[in-house]
């Protein structure tokens, strides 16, 4: 598959929350949640959720929301588990970020995200929203998490 621009990649020191578009990707083997911030970086909303059938139409997918959405940096959910061990989940999860690298160049992000389906979930139960949202609101609550960290807390990929 061709690698794909993405927008360019921009210089380091444009790297801040001024003017700054993130997409939040919160990826699973079968399903990928997308959020989005405002242009100014300091909200986030859910977006879609990619189902992913094929690996060359995921791709497509996702690099075709990425370029609708002008995003100008992406942040990528890494879960954590207690012990700091690796699993499969985040081995895929690393595989998944060095073929985005390889795919798109836009800054890429990772965010600790544990827990943030659990969270998602437990909001749309309580607001009774229909569940087929979680993925995208599991991203939203890894954006919103990166959007208020200080920039220098903030960890490239």
């Amino acid at each position: 598959m061709a690698r794909v621009a993405c927008m360019k990649r921009l210089p380091l020191a444009r790297l801040s929350d001024n003017g700054m578009k993130y997409l939040a990707i919160d990826y699973g083997e079968k399903r990928t949640g997308i959020a989005v911030s405002d242009s100014g970086g300091s909200m986030a909303f859910a977006r879609t959720t990619i189902h992913k059938v094929t690996r060359d139409g995921f791709w497509k997918d996702l690099l075709g929301v990425i370029e609708a959405e002008a995003a100008e940096a992406l942040v990528v959910g890494m879960p954590k588990t207690a012990d700091g061990q690796d699993t499969e989940i985040i081995r895929q999860i690393r595989n998944f970020i060095a073929s985005l690298h390889r795919r798109c160049d836009l800054p890429v992000y990772v965010m600790e995200e544990t827990l943030s389906s659990f969270d998602a979930e437990l909001k749309l139960r309580d607001t009774k929203k229909n569940r087929s949202g979680l993925d995208g609101a599991a991203a939203a609550g890894i954006l919103e998490s990166f959007l208020n960290l200080p920039e220098d807390k903030r960890t490239a990929a």
